[in-house]
């Protein structure tokens, strides 16, 4: 008889709460001492932050292998994916944007109460987008959930690169400044439209510069999808030009939406193999 295989170890990477500022009414800015973080050169680059349910005791380091063999599945800790707004390696510092709702939700309330020496765990850093050194020019389009990686891109832009930014928040307030790069900011409040209409009429009448573009378009699924078709159908993008993720629904937290896509990824498979 074969031997059993051995557990896959799946232990995650410490970060401790250094200090926290929120930037804007709703976003909170929370610096990590991440001394095992790994930076992948990516602008895009996220990381799997795990949330320990109330009450329930966690070996450490946490190895997720561990837990789903030793704990009834209810209190697993919840995952939630964050872009690394920055990482400094000198330092160990690890710098996390979190959007705030009041109550809702789990990591923004998080790091709403979060105080120097709490811990999380986390998994990664995934990530592939990075600006190219090559395009004519970039254009980069999201809401206030990609705001971190739009941060992120500026900052990684080569010296002189031009670049077109469209970001939708809630209001003026939500903005944030950016040196270097002009952004057009989109504002819901007082408008009628529904969220992300106003980043699809905005990329739809923008005349292309011309060259070669590559762009990057993250943010909620209803309006990434519409932008992606546009990019893709309108304006004949290639798709390695292109980074696009929804990684959120609207009336979905991220579990919802990842067994919405699991179910609908499902669904295509079965009707391509009749």
């Amino acid at each position: 008889m074969a031997s059993p295989a051995p557990r896959r170890n799946r232990t995650c990477k410490r970060a401790v709460v250094r200090r926290t500022e929120r930037i804007t009414p709703h976003m909170i800015r929370v610096v990590f001492t991440a001394d095992d973080f790994v930076d992948n050169g990516t602008s895009d680059h996220y990381v799997k932050l795990l949330f320990g349910k109330a009450g329930v005791e966690y070996p450490e380091p946490l190895d997720m292998g561990v837990i789903r063999e030793t704990l009834p599945s209810e209190q697993w800790p919840t995952m939630r994916t964050y872009t690394v707004r920055t990482f400094d390696e000198a330092t160990k510092e690890l710098t996390i944007d979190f959007v705030h709702h009041g109550d809702e939700g789990i990591a923004g309330p998080w790091a709403a109460a979060a105080q120097p020496g709490d811990v999380v765990w986390y998994n990664g850093p995934g990530g592939a987008y990075l600006p190219d050194e090559a395009a004519d020019w970039h254009l980069l389009v999201g809401d206030e959930s990609a705001l971190p990686a739009i941060g992120a891109a500026i900052e990684k832009l080569p010296p002189g690169a031009k670049a077109t930014v469209f970001v939708e928040v809630e209001d003026e307030t939500e903005e944030q400044k950016f040196s270097d790069v002009d952004v057009t900011w989109i504002h819901r409040a007082g408008s009628s439209a529904a969220r992300g209409d106003g980043l699809v009429a905005a990329v739809e009448a923008l005349t292309f510069p011309e060259g070669d573009v590559q762009a990057f378009v993250h943010g909620e699924a209803g309006f990434v999808f519409r932008i992606r078709k546009h990019l893709f159908n309108d304006r004949g993008l290639k798709r390695d030009r292109v980074s696009v993720s929804g990684y959120w629904r609207v009336g979905k937290n991220e579990d919802g939406w990842q067994a919405e896509k699991a179910e609908t990824a499902a669904k295509e498979r079965a009707a391509a193999g009749n």
